[in-house]
């Protein structure tokens, strides 16, 4: 296989990440589906980041800001309407009309061919702005139908509106559901505002549970396919959450996204200024691997602005702001697109072809399982600088499979002027449970202090699998 220096995307393998589970419902989640069912789930998801972790390395998103208003108010957000700084959901650096929005979405979809997924996702909540979200999709899908649309919400209003999803063929939904257990949301929600009155407490937290899980089975009968968010709470909702996972995969849930809470008292948040902290990252693995089972597990999310740009893990909102993009052309083109994206399906298929050859007839009896941390900017190689890399992607590996578990967000290494070893001590702390760093290349000074602290710099351009099943085998004759 020629391994291209492209900057296309990243892949890793389909794994039981993208296998469809047996579960119940029409998204696939009947014990009793069958291949050629599985075959259609597959078509569903193959160019969707967020719901297959394949696809999130060759396939970019993007979300319009058109929804500012909320009817719930959530004691880990603080919507911002005018901030470029914060990655993290709620954020927006400006508002835009659904008129702006699909202009701006024609622009990126020709400069960014490999974008095929639309979502409205905030800063508030989509269903508490229905006028400005359907006008904005009503808008894409007959000016761009290529285009997948995607909608996240808290649940309060979905059942009001499952009619009209339906209608403008909005395939993806996620609901944002953090308990079943309205104690426990009433530690979460300060308050839902329904039907024109403001509910607090247990009180508020059991209107909105209820019409959650009343809109989820309403996806369940329309065949819609649904994510379900859950934010992880220390000491509040972490041991709760399987049985949310329980629930969810038992009302046709086809997708569960365990993120960590994000509390920084910057943020002004109530969790944020009141010290709640977040998991760390063995935690919520912990909690992942717990509710994992025949549940299909979502653990490459990114936890998005609500105007990102571009693949996850990375965001180029900022070449897109309202003052650059409507003075753009829009150069949408469907054959040209399609051009691209046959492009990259070939090349996935030289991926998989390449980590099929690594993996074939691996059967070794040992335990031992190490992780790794990569380098990647794209392809499902092992293919970016060590000093250029804002995040690492890690994999547990075994002698007979490599599995991606997890992404650790870093200061850049390299910073053009900036003190090194300033960002030296974030980057050992981040994969300090690593046992190596794949990476295209690295400099010596950087090598030295991973090597002092017991982590290999391993340099190489190839499959991920690949290299990091190389390395496995020489640490296991290392280490036995």
């Amino acid at each position: 296989m020629t391994l291209p220096a492209t900057n296309i995307l990243t892949s890793d393998s389909l794994g039981d990440q993208d296998s469809i589970p047996a579960k119940s419902g029409n998204c696939g989640c009947d014990s009793s589906t069958t291949p050629e069912m599985d075959e259609k789930l597959r078509e569903r998801i193959a160019k969707h980041p967020c719901y297959s972790e394949e696809a999130h390395h060759h396939y970019a998103r993007m979300h319009v800001a058109v929804a500012p208003a909320c009817n719930i108010q959530c004691n880990y957000c603080n919507r911002k309407y005018d901030c470029a700084n914060e990655s993290r959901p709620g954020v927006v650096s400006e508002l835009l009309t659904p008129e702006e929005a699909a202009h701006k979405v024609l622009v990126i979809a020709g400069k960014i061919p490999q974008m095929t997924v639309l979502g409205v996702a905030g800063p508030g909540d989509p269903l508490a702005n229905p006028e400005k979200t359907f006008r904005t999709f009503e808008l894409i899908a007959d000016k761009a139908p290529d285009i997948k649309l995607c909608l996240s919400t808290n649940g309060l209003m979905l059942t009001e509106y499952i009619d009209r999803i339906k209608q403008l063929n909005i395939d993806h939904v996620t609901i944002t559901l953090n308990t079943i257990d309205p104690e426990i949301g009433a530690q979460i929600y300060s308050w839902v505002h329904y039907k024109r009155k403001r509910y607090r407490g247990v009180e508020g937290a059991k209107i909105l549970l209820e019409k959650q899980l009343e809109g989820l089975q309403a996806l369940k009968e329309a065949d819609i396919l649904c994510k379900v968010n859950s934010v992880m709470i220390p000491g509040i909702n972490d041991k709760h959450l399987v049985e949310v996972n329980q629930a969810i995969r038992e009302r046709g849930a086809f997708l569960h996204n365990i993120m960590p809470l994000i509390s920084a008292p910057e943020h002004g948040t109530h969790f944020g200024l009141t010290g709640q902290r977040g998991p760390t990252g063995k935690e919520l693995k912990e909690v992942q691997d717990n509710c994992s089972g025949n549940m299909k597990m979502m653990r490459h999310c990114r936890q998005c602005r609500a105007d990102a740009v571009g693949l996850l893990g990375e965001d180029r909102s900022q070449e897109f702001t309202k003052d650059k993009f409507l003075e753009m052309t829009p150069e949408y083109n469907f054959e040209t697109r399609q051009e691209v994206h046959e492009g990259i399906e070939k090349f996935r298929e030289e991926i998989k072809a390449a980590k099929d050859k690594v993996l074939t007839g691996k059967k070794s009896t040992n335990n031992l399982k190490i992780l790794v941390a990569v380098a990647t900017k794209g392809g499902g190689l092992v293919n970016q600088h060590f000093g250029h890399a804002k995040e690492f992607q890690v994999y547990e590996v075994d002698g007979n499979e490599v599995r991606f578990v997890s992404h650790r967000k870093i200061d850049q290494y390299c910073q053009g002027g900036y003190s090194e070893a300033a960002t030296a001590d974030n980057i050992m702390k981040a994969i300090a449970d690593c046992k190596a760093v794949l990476v295209s290349k690295i400099g010596n000074c950087p090598k030295e202090q991973l090597e002092a602290a017991g982590i290999k710099a391993v340099e190489a351009y190839d499959v991920i699998e690949k290299v990091a099943l190389e390395f496995y085998e020489q640490y296991v004759q290392v280490n036995g």
